[in-house]
């Protein structure tokens, strides 16, 4: 039977933390929905928290990182973000948004923090 009442939350629910992130599954997610290895980043402005998907992506010739930098640097984020318990928050953005990265133009994502995780992490 599923949950009933103002706090229900059902599966697939962006509230749930789900299952952790993993690099690979954001390089699968960036492929299927764009064909591109997109830089992705997470910025803190005044008292919120974005992630971001910029518009270079790994198989530009002048992108700035290699390809084993660019994977530690997904290691990194998806550490960040499983930590923040957002993963199903991104899963489900970067699975439905129907923005495209744009030259110049960064898309993003407000990160809705569970309460108390954000000062575990962010400074």
């Amino acid at each position: 039977m599923p949950p009933a009442g103002p706090n229900a939350r059902f599966e697939g629910d962006p509230a749930l933390p789900g299952p952790p992130l993993s690099a690979e599954e954001l390089l699968t997610v960036l492929h299927q929905r764009w064909q591109a290895s997109y830089d992705l980043q997470v910025v803190q402005r005044r008292d919120r928290v974005y992630l971001q998907v910029m518009w270079a992506y790994l198989e530009q010739q002048s992108f700035p990182l290699s390809p084993e930098a660019y994977r530690a640097k997904l290691e990194e984020l998806v550490t960040l973000l499983n930590g923040l318990g957002v993963a199903e928050q991104v899963r489900q953005w970067l699975s439905t948004t129907p923005d495209k990265p744009r030259l110049g133009r960064a898309m993003q994502m407000a990160l809705v923090i569970p309460a108390g995780r954000a000062s575990e992490f962010l400074l």
